[in-house]
């Protein structure tokens, strides 16, 4: 990552926070303390920015710069929030139709889903706050300028999206090579949110436990997987041809 989308340093981050810069984590030195920091953890806990303590080796790899135990890593776009997303695509009539990633943290990927989503007509992305991909200047890159488009929400519980999905009226499809039904079954014309896995893990056990459904792409090959930015298209354009918009 170039230098130009780090902050270093306890008060130049504090100073970026509450000048309304977009910051996609903090990594903090394991035994950084004192009042200045505790300053900055506040304002991290209440912007809900992650923060990751770290051995001071990893930050000193990262630059050499007089980085006080502390660097920032800026976000190319501003995340918006599910709970505002949701009532404003129903207020202007549309039926919702999201992709959620799980544990995704490959960005090439990442960029390619987002490239075929602006594509497609998704509405929104959601990603979690971490152990995630996030929009960098290498997923811009990727997606053809499509994540300065489309809105992503990074939330600090894909639990709870889920289940403001599904309170919302959202229908939330998982796609897992454990369910029993293909994707092809599923009634996909309603409000309905997408939720996709790494390629190495799939989605999360608590997060197939609150979908409301579970689907699979049939496989023929001795490979075991489809790359997800492939699977994600597969299921997503099966959405716009339940939909009738490729007509």
């Amino acid at each position: 990552m170039k230098e130009k989308e780090m902050i270093f340093g306890i008060r130049a981050v504090i100073e970026a926070i509450e000048a309304g810069k977009e910051i996609d984590k903090v990594l903090v030195k394991r035994e950084l303390s004192g009042d200045l920091f505790m300053e900055l953890q506040q304002l991290l806990r209440t912007r809900e920015i992650p923060m990751q303590r770290v051995p001071l080796e990893r930050i000193d790899r990262i630059t050499r710069k007089n980085h006080q135990g502390v660097i920032a890593f800026t976000s190319a776009v501003a995340y918006q929030k599910l709970e505002q997303i949701i009532p404003m695509l129903y207020e202007q009539g549309k039926s919702p139709f999201i992709l959620v990633l799980d544990g995704l943290t490959d960005v090439r990927n990442f960029g390619a889903i987002a490239r075929t989503c602006e594509v497609a007509g998704v509405d929104a992305i959601v990603i979690p706050a971490r152990g995630s991909v996030s929009v960098n200047a290498d997923a811009v890159k990727t997606s053809a300028g499509a994540l300065h488009t489309i809105p992503v929400c990074r939330e600090q519980s894909l639990k709870e999206a889920i289940l403001f999905l599904r309170h919302s009226g959202v229908k939330v499809v998982a796609a897992t090579e454990k369910a029993a039904a293909y994707y092809t079954g599923s009634d996909l014309t309603v409000p309905v949110a997408i939720v996709m896995g790494a390629e190495d893990t799939g989605v999360a056990s608590d997060h197939l436990r609150v979908s409301d459904e579970l689907v699979k792409i049939p496989q023929f090959g001795a490979i075991q997987s489809l790359n997800v930015s492939v699977a994600a298209g597969v299921l997503i354009y099966e959405v716009v041809r339940q939909r009738g918009m490729g007509r």
